[in-house]
């Protein structure tokens, strides 16, 4: 096992890598057309989903937020503050710079919402948020998130474990891969609706399943004790802590057993660079 020894002039986790040191994949967007500056004409305030009615899945989510315990903060972390988290965020469905997604997320509604669980299982299935969410209990996890562009954060998310999920689904026992895919709305992602976008929506990414069936592969729906903002993924998303950023999909709305290994976005994309495992390295 690997155990790094943190130094006094490592920076902290909160300490954003500044824009021009960011890796190719941000040169490659910017040539792509991908810039949504246009796109950011909300001010900022609170999501969308603080500001509509309470829905049965809101109400239900709320009263499970009430009894989750705190995670243990591990001695050598400290939180990232939660504006940090919710306010610098890679959402390209919202567009491509750090503070669109919080920009251009003020109406987002997470009302209708629906998962589709398909592909290799016994009984293909719809679960609306109410279902979806009724038989787990939430824990708050502590993971380290990192992103290939050499930035961090440490993140109190909440969700259950993904491997609760699949028991659900009942799959198949050819099923050796997990799919997932982002909803695509240009009503509620202004950049999906953008003329000039390379990327191929859906977002899709996956995990082997026995990646999925981790213990610590976790289904999120809330962060730092509150109901998932829009800019980091609502209603839910997935966090897969040994693995870079974007694998880790948000505003999920299906999920795919499947005995191919599927093709994932960045590995579409940019396959020298982005690969399909996306493991961190531990150096």
């Amino acid at each position: 096992m690997h155990i790094r020894i943190k130094k006094p002039s490592d920076p902290k986790s909160f300490e954003i890598t500044p824009e021009t040191t960011y890796w190719s994949r941000r040169e490659w967007l910017e040539k792509a057309g991908l810039g949504m500056a246009g796109l950011a004409v909300a001010t900022l305030g609170a999501p969308a989903a603080a500001q509509e009615s309470v829905s049965p899945w809101r109400s239900m989510l709320q009263d499970k937020l009430g009894s989750v315990q705190r995670g243990i903060i591990p001695a050598d972390e400290t939180l990232t503050p939660f504006e940090d988290v919710t306010r610098y965020n890679n959402f390209y469905e919202f567009g491509t710079g750090k503070n669109d997604p919080v920009l251009n997320s003020r109406d987002f509604r997470v009302d209708p919402w629906s998962i589709d669980i398909t592909g290799a299982v016994k009984r293909p299935f719809t679960l609306q948020l109410e279902e979806f969410l009724k038989p787990h209990a939430l824990e708050e996890r502590v993971y380290r998130f990192r992103c290939v562009e050499a930035w961090s954060m440490v993140v109190p998310w909440v969700g259950f474990p993904l491997k609760d999920l699949i028991a659900r689904c009942d799959p198949l026992g050819s099923a050796k891969y997990v799919r997932f895919e982002t909803l695509v709305d240009p009503s509620r992602f202004p950049a999906q609706g953008f003329g000039r976008s390379t990327i191929p929506w859906p977002y899709v990414e996956g995990l082997r399943l026995d990646e999925a069936m981790h213990p610590l592969t976790l289904m999120v729906v809330g962060v730092y004790g509150k109901e998932l903002p829009a800019q980091n993924g609502a209603p839910v998303r997935l966090m897969v802590p040994w693995k870079y950023g974007f694998k880790s999909i948000k505003s999920i709305v299906r999920i795919e057993f499947s005995e191919r290994q599927p093709a994932t976005t960045w590995q579409r994309l940019a396959s020298s660079e982005y690969g399909f495992y996306a493991n961190v390295n531990p150096e």
